[in-house]
């Protein structure tokens, strides 16, 4: 391995890449990483220098809290390769705002920008063959952030670990996409950390998504704590809903995550002309537009997906198909979204980062 230094980002590469064991056209998604990941840990009040170093596991304490507690944040985010071979990240001011919300939320120390963003910078220059080139080719990007003082009196630790790991990605979902519309289980409550990305919050959704996949749903569109009639966000995702030719989805609050995604399409869709109406989305006027004919779309948003069609949702045990349309507003606005992503169309927004 070399060992360099570059300002206070100590880097030591890996001494071979594992990069031609691994085969792009048949990956799954989340599984495979690359040679590097940057680490930087939190001590005694202050943030360390950050290492960038060779993929590998480390060592922690039984006690650590994040293993009594569950401290622990993450993000989501992607790197993208034009057709001249450069390598774009995707609003990372939003990502990095975002983290540091969570890790107010969940009482841990907010990560600098220069470790955040420009450790992510310099990792991925690092990387960047491990993102190849062609729509629906990307490098997924981890970051997060753990618990690591020990002990295991309930409080908030005084140690942490912040770490990004990458990992090439291609399109994440395929198929129809079934859902059914909760009215039991909660994915957040008033109050509660739904508006974090915690660790805890996806653990949650596990054991109820299990029940519908049994009965043969691939999500669940979660609906409020308090009366299970306004509809949130579907699966990991933002939901959005066309009725007639007007889109929907619910405000960002205590309980729904401010999604990126979410954020971009509703920009491209009032470009473009689109109507966007962001209220509380009910149960009954979906149910009532699916039964009527004018619901034509649902689709969810995230930054793995980007875009994902929702076929169609059962609400007590009655089952609704959608229409299947030529050209559907989840089509036309993924397709603006990721020519932007890609830099096969003009970024106006202003949303691209180069590397």
């Amino acid at each position: 391995m070399e060992l360099t230094a570059l300002d206070n980002i100590k880097i030591v590469t890996a001494k071979e890449s594992k990069i031609t064991s691994v085969d792009f056209d048949n990956l799954s998604f989340g599984n495979v990483f690359t040679d590097h990941m940057l680490v930087c840990d939190y001590d005694n009040g202050v943030w360390g220098d950050p290492e960038i170093k060779p993929y590998e596991p480390f060592t922690m304490d039984p006690s650590s809290r994040v293993f009594h507690y569950g401290q622990a944040i993450f993000e989501g985010m992607k790197a993208y390769k034009d057709e001249n071979n450069d390598v774009w990240l995707y609003r990372p001011d939003q990502n990095h705002e975002r983290f540091n919300k969570s890790a107010v939320r969940l009482a841990m120390p907010e990560i600098p920008e220069e470790i955040f963003i420009d450790g992510l910078k310099k990792l991925i220059e690092i990387e960047q063959k491990w993102v190849k080139k062609g729509k629906g080719n990307s490098l997924y990007i981890r970051p997060f952030m753990i618990a690591t003082g020990h002990g295991v009196v309930a409080s908030p630790s005084n140690q942490y670990r912040f770490c990004i790991i990458l990992s090439p990605a291609s399109a994440y979902y395929s198929g129809d996409v079934k859902v059914v519309i909760a009215d039991h289980y909660s994915r957040a409550a008033n109050g509660g950390i739904g508006a974090a990305k915690a660790a805890g919050n996806y653990s949650a959704q596990f054991y109820p998504t299990k029940l519908a996949n049994q009965e043969g749903f691939q999500q669940i569109i979660w609906t409020d704590d308090a009366t299970h009639t306004k509809l949130e966000e579907a699966g990991t995702m933002n939901v959005f809903f066309r009725i007639n030719d007007t889109l929907y989805t619910a405000p960002t609050s205590e309980r729904i995550l401010d999604g990126v995604t979410r954020k971009s399409i509703i920009d491209i869709a009032e470009r473009d002309g689109i109507d966007v109406d962001v209220r509380p989305v009910l149960v009954s006027e979906i149910v009532e537009a699916a039964e009527k004919g004018t619901l034509k779309e649902i689709f969810g948003a995230g930054t793995a997906a980007v875009i994902s069609p929702i076929s169609g949702f059962s609400y007590k045990d009655t089952y609704y198909e959608l229409p299947k349309l030529q050209n559907s507003f989840a089509s036309e606005i993924k397709e603006k979204l990721t020519n932007i992503q890609y830099k096969l169309a003009e970024d106006t927004f202003g949303w691209t980062v180069k590397i």
